[in-house]
């Protein structure tokens, strides 16, 4: 059985992943997560005890505990999501972002180095490091244009300059060593289990909740929005057929500000579950400082993976937020157990330190 290793598996993008594979191959997932504050293996419940999901709750920086994974499982490949991945918690406490986003990947990458070399000529060929970015590492768009797969890096964030640094590492790893890596710059994600301190979720548990949804400055930073199933179908197509050293850029073709997203999700929930006040939920938006360095627009290119391997997102923003928005006000009590902890209890009795 062909076996895949995909570091950050109990994440948000992760956890999608893991749930795309297994129901569209036949691979031995093995999930490999520290299970730090972000990762939840509840949101893999239904594949508990599948003989296909592995789960080993491992630190990326770990190098003897890599290489016995690599030993034992023998994988054609490693889907690499494993990252510290919030601006606002790179802006207060940088140091984990660089522990995790570069030295981590650093260390990945010479456990995989070491097991790509010793396979046989045609193992190395089929061998991929899929290495899974962000496109804030190109920094901020004016009004126009978009970023491309060819665009120079300028991050503005801790967050941002961490994975900067580590798709260079990928790269040079690749000119380097050798190794076969692909690489791929996604736009901002969003859909079900997703954790609540990002915009989306946490709009819709404030909304239901009766609580403020707070909004940085005028609302008029812009973004792309992927729904994240589409991105973990990307992503599978990349890791099978794209072609070593390449980058490909995945977005959704959504741009909008956030005021926009707040006042969609607004009118979702208005519509799906209304006040009993009969108010409109846009009455509890409310503006809160700026945060510093915040980047004014992203907008991805997303030419190149349609061209070169036919992917295009089959979600619009209208069904992807209708589809997110239902999820969440039907799985109310995935929400109430991040948002108390108690994930982390359903964690330890399902898992403990497993292996």
């Amino acid at each position: 059985m062909t076996a895949i290793l995909v570091t950050g598996g109990a994440g948000f993008i992760g956890s999608a992943l893991i749930r795309q594979l297994i129901e569209a191959t036949d691979w031995r997932v093995v999930n490999v997560d520290k299970l730090t504050y972000a990762g939840n293996l509840e949101s893999l419940a239904d594949l508990a005890g599948h003989p296909r999901h592995v789960f080993s709750r491992t630190d990326i920086c770990d190098r003897a505990a890599l290489d016995a994974l690599f030993a034992t499982y023998k994988p054609c490949g490693v889907i690499h999501l494993a990252a510290e991945s919030h601006v606002d918690r790179s802006i207060h406490g940088p140091g984990d972002f660089i522990s995790t986003n570069i030295t981590g990947t650093y260390i990945l990458l010479e456990a995989a180095r070491a097991w790509w070399s010793s396979l046989d000529p045609e193992g190395k060929a089929k061998f991929r490091f899929h290495h899974v970015s962000t496109d804030e590492v190109f920094g901020s768009l004016g009004d126009t244009g978009l970023f491309l797969e060819s665009n120079p890096y300028r991050p503005n964030s801790p967050y941002s300059a961490s994975k900067a640094a580590s798709d260079h590492l990928v790269r040079a790893w690749h000119h380097t060593y050798g190794l076969p890596t692909v690489l791929t710059n996604c736009s901002n994600n969003y859909g079900p289990c997703q954790f609540p301190e990002k915009l989306i979720p946490l709009m819709i548990h404030n909304a239901v909740s009766d609580k403020p949804l707070p909004i940085y400055g005028k609302g008029d930073n812009v973004r792309d929005w992927l729904y994240v199933d589409d991105h973990a179908r990307a992503l599978q197509l990349v890791f099978e057929q794209g072609r070593p050293g390449e980058t490909y850029n995945i977005g959704g073709h959504n741009e909008k500000t956030n005021l926009e997203v707040v006042d969609t999700l607004c009118a979702l929930i208005d519509e799906l579950k209304p006040r009993r006040d009969g108010r409109s939920y846009r009455e509890q938006k409310i503006s809160v400082a700026d945060r510093p360095g915040h980047d004014k627009r992203y907008a991805i290119d997303a030419g190149k993976i349609e061209r070169e391997l036919g992917w295009t997102p089959r979600e619009s923003f209208e069904t992807g937020m209708r589809k997110t928005v239902q999820w969440y006000l039907d799985n109310s009590a995935w929400v109430a157990h991040v948002v108390s902890g108690e994930y982390r209890q359903w964690m330890d009795r399902n898992y403990g330190d497993r292996q």
